[in-house]
């Protein structure tokens, strides 16, 4: 899997297939919690050898043919957590012991940037990257990142380490 890339939707062709307006697959393909679904599939697909993960909770969501496991995480206006899942969401809180359990688990993340939908550019982030950034302290205390910063600084950091 290459390191960028983008993966093309046809908005009007997805609306006409599910009887909604365009606007109403714009505003589900740019909601994370709803889109990675699709993501996860499209890259499962995309991508030969490639399989999904068993259930919601195996704790990543795609793995590679040479066996490393990946999570997929969706940039949205908010930004983008690199955390375990269940420490997102109301009533719930960032621990550090399992954010660095998880990235002893994986190899790395795949992130779609679906504020850009129909054209959703794909960064494959290795688990090294996030290790950096939250020992530098670039990432939030919870983990987690705002798009801008991802896009206008992190981004170089993945291109050209």
């Amino acid at each position: 899997m290459d390191n960028m890339f983008e993966i093309e939707f046809d908005c009007a062709q997805l609306a006409q297939a599910f009887g909604v307006q365009p606007e109403d697959v714009h505003e589900f393909m740019t909601d994370g919690r709803r889109a990675s679904f699709i993501i996860e599939r499209r890259l499962k697909w995309a991508h030969e050898g490639w399989d999904l993960a068993p259930t919601e909770g195996a704790g990543y969501d795609l793995r590679a043919p040479d066996g490393g496991l990946w999570e997929v995480r969706s940039i949205t206006r908010g930004g983008v957590y690199f955390n375990p899942s269940a420490q997102v969401g109301k009533g719930r809180y960032f621990e550090e012991a399992g954010f660095l359990a998880k990235l002893q688990n994986i190899r790395g993340y795949i992130l779609s940037d679906i504020t850009l939908f129909p054209s959703v550019p794909i960064y494959v982030v290795p688990v090294a990257n996030v290790e950096r950034w939250y020992r530098a302290g670039i990432l939030g205390k919870n983990a987690k990142v705002s798009r801008n910063t991802f896009v206008n600084s992190l981004l170089e950091d993945i291109v050209h380490p």
